[in-house]
């Protein structure tokens, strides 16, 4: 869980550096920094903590997985950034996008794989699905909803966010049965960031 969780925020600093679009809950943690001047994984780790409050009226429980989640993920996105170059050129920056999504598949598989609690975002998502709703619809709702509250924050939207969204999918469909740790549970859709993120 801990691997993946620093993966995560590595491959979400890989998409910052990438410049070419960021996946919707990305989106709204840079337009958030952007507002505010705290860094994007500070951003991060707060937006996470006001999600988790969000699970108190749905009645949610937050597990070891999301509690590390909401801290850690915004540290490693931190830390990455501080070591990351930022890419010279275009084909550089497609090679950071693509790293960044792909990583970020096999990080989404490894945290929720471990069956330790879902991250914020998933239990914010989960839990309003589990009130009578599709969890296809929300999960489509919450993320359209934080993309447009990031894009009008400043946060960075483009040809890298359609591919984060046409992505992610496929990579956490191969990703999330490959590191199941024995009986975990269902797995729930990345958190995205996913994302998620």
């Amino acid at each position: 869980m801990y691997a993946g969780l620093a993966l995560y925020g590595f491959s979400s600093a890989l998409l910052v550096e990438a410049a070419l679009g960021l996946d919707p809950w990305d989106v709204l943690h840079q337009g958030s920094s952007r507002q505010t001047g705290v860094s994007i994984g500070t951003s991060t780790i707060a937006i996470g903590v006001v999600v988790l409050l969000l699970w108190i009226p749905l009645r949610q429980r937050p597990g070891l997985g999301t509690v590390s989640n909401a801290i850690l993920i915004g540290l490693a996105v931190d830390g990455s950034l501080a070591l990351l170059p930022a890419p010279s050129n275009l084909p550089w920056q497609w090679a950071f996008l693509l790293c960044g999504i792909v990583l970020n598949g096999v990080a989404t598989g490894a945290y929720i794989g471990a069956g330790l609690g879902p991250g914020p975002r998933d239990g914010l998502m989960t839990g309003i699905a589990s009130r009578g709703h599709s969890i296809r619809l929300v999960r489509t709702g919450l993320e359209v909803a934080v993309l447009a509250a990031g894009w009008a924050l400043g946060g960075s939207v483009g040809i890298g966010t359609v591919a984060y969204a046409l992505g992610i999918g496929p990579l956490a469909h191969v990703f999330i049965p490959a590191f199941t740790v024995g009986r975990a549970g269902p797995a729930v859709p990345p958190d995205t960031h996913t994302s998620v993120a």
